[in-house]
């Protein structure tokens, strides 16, 4: 059984930077695919951002693009979203998800990840 466990929210200011983190357990963290999602109070939990288990590509919700940075570190079985220059709308539970290696993986759907973490609530204030 898979465990993630997200820390790096916090309460930052418009413009700020959160650095958020998702550990998982397992030996074959590399063939594991990762997403973050959000879900923010009265909305749906909507994609922000995956990458490919080889990190070979990374994908962004338009939202977010050119703001956040996906990445992966395998040698910690640790996924990152650097978040820069946050604004209020930004404010949600940020949710990391996994899926073992599939090539039929379509990154920015939420039924595609079987494990989730316990969500790191991330609040910018204007």
């Amino acid at each position: 059984q898979v465990q993630l466990v997200e820390s790096g929210g916090g309460l930052v200011q418009a413009g700020g930077s959160l650095r958020l983190s998702c550990a998982a357990s397992g030996r074959t963290f590399r063939t594991y695919h990762m997403g973050w999602f959000r879900q923010a109070p009265g909305k749906e939990r909507e994609f922000v951002s995956a990458i490919h288990g080889s990190a070979s590509s990374v994908y962004y919700a338009d939202s977010v693009k050119d703001r956040f940075t996906i990445s992966r570190d395998n040698a910690k079985n640790t996924v990152y979203l650097q978040m820069n220059s946050l604004k209020p709308e930004d404010t949600a539970v940020y949710y990391c998800a996994l899926r073992v290696y599939s090539s039929s993986w379509i990154p920015y759907v939420k039924d595609q990840y079987p494990y989730w973490g316990q969500g790191t609530q991330v609040t910018v204030s204007s």
